[in-house]
């Protein structure tokens, strides 16, 4: 592995692991305080020169033992944290200023990243509402729910975070990024939701049968995607509609892939790409369309007109 191969690989480790701290709720060490003969639970965090304490709930045995395993995997996630910072350095890696339009647009995106991650969930059918999405990716987990859905929506936020991730927002939108973004959505669901698909598919509601996607042609494509002359916009659709189209993975293609298109476009200072729930029928419809031989064009330019949001 060359050098830069090294340190393309250290940058999406380190932000996997930022994205996986940032999906630990309450975090901090936890502290009972008995007000009136009743225990609570609060956990106390040292922010600069400051100690923070958050309340919790009130005290069970489950909830303090869920607060200490929560202390102990952020203290490991840290310690690699600084083992990759050593490494990093080792390798001579230093990391390039981010253009202004691109930091605004990451700032774009963080703000409406609730929003985006409820339309996706729609979008796969997950049974959810808008305050029950805000409370799984801010606490962790809500009511009502089944814990696959939770899992696919807490995959989300850590998509999500990965890409907008600094240094990996600076990264080449390339296969590796891709696959990687594909592992982080089927967390849980397959042991190497990254990997290529081996095995045929095929497509509820539709008479298209994807080809078994072979690595190299792959590559070639999105490489070929990229190169283009289009304008990004239309480059960061095409990148979209190949990987669902090609069904590149044995699941989360569609989650993958708007993520994906979104590495591109927003590290491109152009916004960012989301089927919004009022559109997820119409979406769905043209899709099918498109996967059936309908020219590409039509839902192009639904998404551009529908699905793209700048600022």
């Amino acid at each position: 592995m060359s050098v830069f191969d090294e340190v393309q690989a250290a940058l999406r480790e380190r932000a996997d692991l930022n994205a996986r701290l940032s999906l630990i709720p309450y975090e901090g060490t936890p502290e009972i305080k008995q007000v009136n003969g009743q225990k609570y639970l609060y956990t106390r965090k040292r922010v600069g020169s400051k100690v923070t304490s958050t309340y919790v709930g009130a005290y069970s045995d489950e909830l303090y033992q869920l607060l200490l395993r929560n202390t102990r995997e952020a203290r490991e996630l840290r310690k690699q944290l600084r083992k990759l910072k050593k490494s990093l350095a080792e390798l001579g890696y230093q990391g390039g200023e981010i253009p202004p339009r691109v930091i605004q647009n990451l700032d774009f995106a963080r703000a409406n990243m609730k929003a985006n991650i409820y339309d996706q969930a729609v979008l796969e059918g997950v049974a959810t509402s808008f305050p029950q999405t805000e409370e799984i990716i801010d606490n962790g987990k809500v009511n009502g729910m089944t814990a696959s859905d939770v899992q696919k929506i807490l995959n989300l936020k850590h998509a999500w975070e990965f890409i907008l991730d600094p240094d990996v927002i600076q990264a080449k939108s390339d296969y590796y990024v891709l696959c990687h973004i594909a592992r982080l959505v089927n967390e849980g669901f397959f042991a190497d939701g990254g990997r290529i698909r081996g095995v045929p598919v095929t497509i509820g509601s539709s008479s298209y049968i994807p080809p078994l996607p072979i690595e190299f042609e792959v590559r070639e494509k999105i490489e070929g995607i990229l190169q283009s002359d289009l304008d990004d916009i239309d480059k960061s659709v095409q990148l979209c509609l190949y990987t669902m189209k090609m069904q590149v993975f044995i699941d989360g293609n569609k989650r993958a892939a708007v993520i994906y298109a979104n590495h591109f476009l927003i590290a491109h200072g152009q916004g960012f790409l989301v089927i919004p729930e009022a559109h997820v029928s119409e979406f769905k419809k043209l899709l099918v369309a498109y996967y059936e031989g309908q020219d590409a064009g039509i839902i192009t330019a639904f998404l551009k007109e529908n699905c793209w949001k700048t600022f």
